[in-house]
């Protein structure tokens, strides 16, 4: 990890890609129901949050071993959470071409 506020940058980045696909894709399909979508960004916006508060509030501060474990597992469920977001827009756009 370069640093926090890269970090921070990192997971606004993907997360807001994210939501801006989702968006993409209601504009694409106006005539469609939008409530998954609806719920995909809603929870691409709590993630977002539950990891900027983690990011912000560090375990163990006097200890860089577990900083560091601490920021590790925070990447890791950046890309495990960003990844099943994914897979449900991309669930949601098979559905629509058939």
């Amino acid at each position: 990890m370069a640093s926090v506020r890269q970090l921070k940058k990192d997971i606004d980045n993907q997360l807001f890609e994210i939501i801006s696909d989702c968006l993409l894709h209601v504009g694409l399909h106006p005539d469609k129901k939008t409530d998954e979508i609806s719920a995909i960004i809603e929870d691409a916006v709590s993630l977002r949050n539950d990891l900027i508060a983690r990011v912000n509030n560090p375990d163990g501060k006097d200890d860089p071993k577990i900083v560091r474990k601490h920021y590790q597992l925070i990447v890791s469920d950046l890309g495990t959470g960003v990844d099943q977001l994914c897979n449900r827009l991309s669930a949601l756009s098979s559905k629509k071409k058939k």
